[in-house]
């Protein structure tokens, strides 16, 4: 999608970007990603407002073939996936053995194989991790970003523009709400903590119904086609930029940008998509259920408004937040919003008080209570 006019790639703007591909895919004949087509404020109102496509093609893919594939993802991951169904999607992590997060990865499964799909920068280090722990479970992870791509088509109308492409009626996600502290054994369904409906795609891959939209899985050769049939139909583009403010302002956090070495899942709201809490052993696991049943995670995910008076650039990823001049935790993701201004999301200390007067670098932020 990057020849399409206007377009202009995020590595363009910023060359130490995240979002760009990975250097063994870029080898492999994986592009660049557009951040805008030249309007990011328009392409941010067409996604809260109506539907746009995004190209995350950059995003890496992960194929986990072979007849025990599931049972085995169940033992490593957070997530219960012994259950999962043929067209059925969720979200899993992987926890170091203190219960931090080390990995974070969408799901597909379509009765052949389990797909993962991770931020651009994670895939080699998910896919060694489960090459590590193959044993000899029948299982063959392999990195499948060279052969597929992810695209998103985001916004409250992304199911009528999925019918475009012959596929109707993908359901809302189904999610599991979250029990209280010390919650009895067996009171949660023995299934992923969220359901999202997954259907082929007549090109091949698959789309997937998520929070925020539908994520198509298409088979690079295709992509192009796929892309030329939306935008005949009158979906529109956007760029990364959109994306990522739709994503703040929806307060979904984004593993390595959002996260530090020290974060859990209770930490930054991973506990409701990717994380069964009765699910039994798995790395990670005491700190979760120790964290869950005090009720008490050390730090919280908060969305901060900037004042934007003294800089109109958005702060870097990892700027301290300070209060009285402490350290109180960190900016992750920072964008201007087309109705919002300034916002990111922040990691603070969970004693940080909803009015407190913080700072970020030398601007003034405050925290959305809501």
């Amino acid at each position: 999608m990057i020849d399409i006019a206007g377009a202009v790639t995020a590595e363009a703007i910023d060359e130490e970007t995240r979002d760009q591909p990975e250097p063994v895919h870029r080898a492999a004949g994986v592009g660049p990603v557009a951040a805008h087509y030249g309007d990011p404020m328009r392409e941010q109102r067409t996604l809260a407002t109506g539907v746009g496509l995004v190209d995350r093609s950059h995003r890496g893919v992960i194929a986990v073939p072979g007849e025990e594939r599931m049972t085995w993802l169940h033992t490593l991951t957070s997530q219960h996936l012994a259950a999962l169904r043929p067209w059925q999607g969720t979200e899993l992590l992987v926890l170091s053995p203190h219960g931090h997060v080390e990995q974070h990865a969408m799901v597909a499964e379509d009765g052949e194989t389990t797909w993962l799909d991770t931020e651009p920068g994670m895939t080699g280090g998910l896919l060694s991790y489960l090459e590590k722990m193959r044993f000899f479970s029948r299982v063959d992870p392999r990195d499948a970003t060279a052969d597929h791509a992810l695209l998103s088509l985001v916004g409250p109308e992304a199911t009528g523009a999925l019918d475009t492409l012959g596929v109707t009626g993908l359901a809302a996600p189904d999610v599991v709400a979250v029990p209280g502290p010390k919650f009895r054994s067996g009171e949660l369904p023995s299934r992923p903590s969220v359901v999202y409906d997954v259907k082929p795609l007549p090109v091949g891959g698959w789309a997937r119904r998520v929070a925020l939209g539908v994520d198509l899985l298409v088979p690079r050769p295709a992509m192009a086609g796929v892309v030329d049939e939306l935008r005949g139909a009158g979906v529109p583009v956007a760029g990364l930029w959109a994306y990522e403010a739709v994503r703040v302002a929806a307060r979904q956090a984004r593993a390595g940008v959002d996260t530090d070495h020290r974060t859990i899942p209770a930490e930054v709201g991973l506990i409701g998509s990717a994380v069964h809490l009765d699910k039994g052993c798995y790395r990670g696991q005491e700190t979760v259920a120790r964290v869950h049943n005090l009720g008490k995670p050390p730090r919280r995910l908060a969305l901060l408004h900037l004042d934007g008076v003294t800089t109109d650039q958005p702060p870097a990823a990892g700027t301290p937040v300070t209060l009285d001049g402490r350290t109180v935790g960190f900016v992750g993701t920072a964008v201007h919003h087309f109705e919002l201004g300034q916002i990111a999301l922040a990691v603070v200390k969970r004693n940080v008080a909803d009015d407190a007067r913080l700072m970020v670098g030398e601007t003034a932020a405050a925290i959305d209570p809501a």
